[in-house]
């Protein structure tokens, strides 16, 4: 009776164990991801006092605290925006957003947009937000002014230096580093959502969810992007004649920590799986290693426990 609780013990352990080593091959060994609450939004968005601790907002942005952070509403004229209030300092990240863009009519414009920028909380001419920005911005236009070919809603990257302006006249054609065009992300069925994944100095993906759940689109992925150290995460719309509802649901940001930094973690950051999430490689011969070494370990252990069994019953005999 004195070693059932113990070996009971050490049966729980080895499933734990077990269920440990089961659960690592669905995470990259050399990849941790962190939540960053200072650059994530959920409902309801603000604190008692209808503030939100880690991020402003101005303009017509109008926050339903059940439901949406809505930066412009259906009507004409509307512009808003909502910024971080620290900056994204992390070198890997990815931003999960969950949107939505819907309205009434057939007609409908403009857009919103998400930037990266060193610039923040100022209202402009550029979906809401100021031209002339130095940093990353991503607009989901929906308003065609002149880009013949070109299949709207769009969505482009532009990697602005401080100094050239957004070619407003041509939906950005002279600014963009990468775009893809997004028939049916308005009044879609699902919840719409872009996943940006950026490892510092090689790549920025977008992939989009907006034909079916679960089923990610990719619309670019530029090697050797960089974005400045220091960068404030926002989110603008604006409305001119044609309007539409321009909703931030959810935004999830997570920094992406590199255990190691050899082969291993670049081969992570360069191997994408399904839906954007970096996928590990099979590294069979070091958890083989790892179960032989737990299977010795409890035969050890049951070796100890028949030896000791068989020591206790000889003292018995003895007296």
């Amino acid at each position: 009776m004195l070693f059932q609780r113990p070996w009971a013990s050490l049966c729980l352990l080895a499933g734990s164990l077990v269920g440990t080593w089961a659960l690592g091959l669905s995470e990259h060994p050399d990849i941790k991801a962190i939540s960053l609450r200072t650059h994530s939004l959920e409902p309801p968005y603000l604190d008692s006092d209808m503030q939100s601790r880690w991020f402003d907002f101005g303009g017509d942005t109008i926050i339903r605290t059940d439901k949406y952070i809505r930066l412009a509403s259906d009507k004409p004229s509307r512009t808003g925006w909502i910024f971080s209030r620290v900056p994204l300092t992390a070198t890997n990240w990815e931003i999960m957003v969950e949107f939505k863009i819907h309205g009434q009519g057939n007609l409908y414009g403009d857009g919103f947009a998400m930037w990266l920028t060193k610039q923040r909380a100022q209202s402009g001419q550029v979906f809401g937000s100021v031209d002339n920005f130095e940093g990353l911005g991503v607009f989901f236009d929906t308003y065609k002014n002149n880009r013949p070919g070109t299949v709207f809603p769009y969505i482009m990257a532009m990697n602005g230096d401080g100094k050239t302006p957004y070619d407003k006249d041509n939906d950005g054609k002279a600014n963009e580093v990468a775009g893809c065009s997004a028939r049916g992300i308005r009044n879609a069925n699902i919840p719409t959502k872009a996943k940006f994944t950026y490892f510092a100095d090689s790549s920025l993906k977008l992939e989009l969810q907006y034909k079916n759940e679960d089923e990610w689109t990719e619309c670019f992925d530029i090697p050797n992007f960089k974005i400045p150290p220091v960068a404030y995460l926002g989110f603008s719309a604006e409305t001119g004649e044609l309007s539409d509802n321009h909703d931030i649901i959810s935004v999830k940001t997570l920094n992406l920590y590199q255990h190691n930094t050899g082969s291993n973690a670049a081969a992570a950051a360069n191997s994408p799986g399904k839906g954007g999430s970096v996928k590990p490689r099979t590294e069979g011969g070091s958890w083989s290693w790892f179960f032989f070494k737990f299977v010795l370990f409890g035969l050890a252990v049951s070796g100890a426990y028949v030896g000791f069994t068989i020591y206790r019953t000889r003292q018995r005999d003895r007296f």
